[in-house]
C-alpha cells in the first residue's frame, strides 16, 4: 500500500483541475471570463490545492474561484473537517443559492464544476484509492 494516496479530498482536487483547465485550453478562455468558477466540495485545502495547480499551468482561479462545501460550511463556528458531500453541496447550492442569483441577474455566466468519488465498497475494502471525478457545466443567463 506504500506510494498510495488516500483521502477523498485529494482524490478530487486533480479532477476538478484537470477538467477545468482542459475546458479553458479547449475553449481559449480563462477563469475570467466567467462571473465564477463553482465546485462541489473540495474543502478549503482542496480549494487552495487546486488555485496551486491551476497557477502551475498558468491560470489563476484565487478570484472567482468559489467551493460549495466552503460556502455552506462555517470551518470556525461548525466541526465539519473542512465540509461535506460533494454531490450534496452541489445540489442545494445550485437548487436554492445560484439559481436565485442568475434569476436576480447577479450572475450571467458561471462554469458549475460538480465534484464527486467513484465509489465502491470491493475497491475500498481491497485498499485501492478511490477515484475523483469532475463534470463542467458552462451555464450563461440571457437575462
Amino acid at each position: 500500500m506504500e506510494g498510495k494516496i488516500y483521502g477523498v479530498l485529494l482524490t478530487f482536487t486533480p479532477a476538478a483541475a484537470s477538467t477545468i483547465l482542459r475546458f479553458f485550453k479547449d475553449t481559449k478562455t480563462n477563469s475570467k471570463d466567467y462571473d465564477a468558477v463553482f465546485t462541489g466540495d473540495l474543502g478549503i485545502i482542496g480549494k487552495s490545492l487546486l488555485i496551486s495547480l491551476a497557477k502551475t499551468e498558468g491560470y489563476n482561479l484565487s478570484e472567482n474561484l468559489f467551493d460549495f462545501g466552503e460556502m455552506i460550511f462555517d470551518i470556525k463556528e461548525q466541526d465539519v473537517h473542512s465540509g461535506g458531500s460533494g454531490c450534496g453541496c452541489s445540489a442545494v447550492m445550485m437548487a436554492s443559492y445560484i439559481m436565485d442569483m442568475m434569476k436576480r441577474g447577479n450572475l450571467k455566466n458561471i462554469l458549475y464544476c460538480a465534484t464527486g468519488a467513484l465509489l465502491s465498497p470491493t475497491t475500498v475494502m481491497q485498499g485501492e484509492s478511490i477515484p475523483g471525478i469532475c463534470h463542467l457545466v458552462n451555464i450563461k443567463n440571457s437575462i
